[in-house]
């Protein structure tokens, strides 16, 4: 045997050896759908954990209910956040979420909004929404299968505004949507979260709805049953966590307690 080529051998294995010990773990990447209303913040978010655990964030906005539908079908998706608790619960139901991940993670609040700055106003029973349209149209999403619509629906029902208004209403595919008719003019009135409102300089808030008008805007975050992807949990523990949560209170989201 030769002693020199069995001791590069063992210098070549100790230098793999350390090798592997000292690199880093390869990074990961993990598919987030969510609600169109937090695209903004889960961008930033995204970004932070990127940067935090070198793991890449790939994430899909539309609306809840387009989502779902998707996660329905078997789309990869790895972590689902709704902006309404519905969605999330017919998801679990027909076994497509792992109810053990699921977090109630956010608040919101929902806004009658203008083009340009606004004048405060009382949004209650006797406000006058058609006089405020002046024949224009109100931007919503849509009111029987995106939680923004499906809450602006109610609240007006509960105010008793909607049969008056109804043939009035412009429905768009997510919050966002309406947001950006409302933003260039396209739609002098719209309804969209306080968050959505925030972002967008060129529309002006009119008043917020009463909260007993319709359900609790919360938006819950879960994996997906069909993912068996080892970022999950420490996705889902990151947007609990303290870089997330000063992205969410600074756009205006509410969080909810642990």
């Amino acid at each position: 045997m030769n002693i020199s080529k069995v001791r590069i051998t063992m210098i070549r294995s100790a230098l793999l050896c350390l090798f592997l010990l000292t690199a880093p773990a390869s990074a990961g990447q993990i598919t987030v759908f969510a609600a169109a209303s937090l695209g903004d913040v889960l961008e930033d978010i995204g970004a932070e954990f990127e940067e935090s655990t070198g793991h890449e964030v790939v994430v899909s906005f539309a609306g809840s209910s387009v989502l779902a539908r998707q996660i329905e079908l078997g789309a990869p998706a790895d972590i689902f956040l709704s902006a309404n608790r519905d969605w999330m619960n017919r998801l679990i139901e027909m076994g497509a979420i792992d109810p053990d991940s699921k977090v109630d993670l956010l608040e919101n609040s929902l806004v009658l909004i203008g083009t340009g700055p606004q004048t405060p106003a009382e949004i209650d029973t006797d406000f006058d929404l058609m006089q405020r349209l002046d024949g224009g149209f109100l931007a919503m999403a849509l009111v029987d299968a995106v939680p923004a619509g499906i809450y602006g629906k109610t609240a007006l029902s509960a105010l008793g505004l909607w049969d008056t208004v109804e043939d009035q209403v412009a429905q768009t595919d997510n919050v966002r949507t309406a947001l950006t008719l409302v933003a260039t003019g396209e739609a002098p009135l719209g309804i969209v979260y306080a968050t959505d409102a925030k972002a967008e300089p060129r529309v002006g808030v009119i008043g917020t709805f009463p909260a007993d008008t319709h359900p609790r805007i919360v938006y819950p975050a879960a994996a997906v049953e069909a993912s068996n992807n080892p970022l999950n949990d420490e996705f889902l523990a990151f947007l609990q966590g303290p870089e997330a949560r000063g992205v969410f209170t600074a756009a205006g989201f509410a969080m909810i307690p642990d």
